[in-house]
């Protein structure tokens, strides 16, 4: 028989893990990502709009 859980074990379905929590806490990162990402490009538009190309 070739099951590796014959050799290796069964893994433990039990864990501290509080999806929940973590749920919340990368939603709240995620948000001040985007918060960043909005202000980062209006700062390049900023920028971009100063350039000036002559041609």
């Amino acid at each position: 028989m070739l099951t590796p859980g014959r050799y290796l074990g069964l893994a433990d379905d039990e864990d501290d893990f509080d999806f929940k929590e973590r749920f919340y806490k990368l939603k709240a990162e995620f948000e001040e990502q985007l918060q960043e990402e909005k202000r980062l490009n209006a700062l390049i538009a900023e920028n971009l709009a100063k350039v000036k190309v002559e041609g």
